[in-house]
């Protein structure tokens, strides 16, 4: 079975609402202008330098180590 005939068997099962919410999804994605052009730019090739590589695993640390705040925490805190 082809993407589109399990597309199309799935599309089938759908409710109205379901198939109206699927419609504009899909009409949204074929018709932003930005996803249009994330889709087709280049894949980063660029170097990742020492420095932006230590501040990654030192981010990776602290997550692993639990020294995070929640996006609700950083509201209340800086507005």
């Amino acid at each position: 079975m082809t993407t589109k005939e399990r597309l199309h068997k799935l599309v089938d099962e759908l409710s109205e609402a379901e198939a109206d919410d699927a419609l504009r999804y899909v009409a949204s994605r074929r018709e932003d202008p930005l996803i249009r052009r994330l889709e087709s730019a280049p894949l980063e090739d660029e170097e990742i330098s020492a420095e932006e590589e230590a501040a990654a695993a030192e981010g990776r640390a602290d997550v692993a180590a639990g020294r995070v705040i929640s996006h609700e925490e950083m509201l209340r805190k800086y507005g």
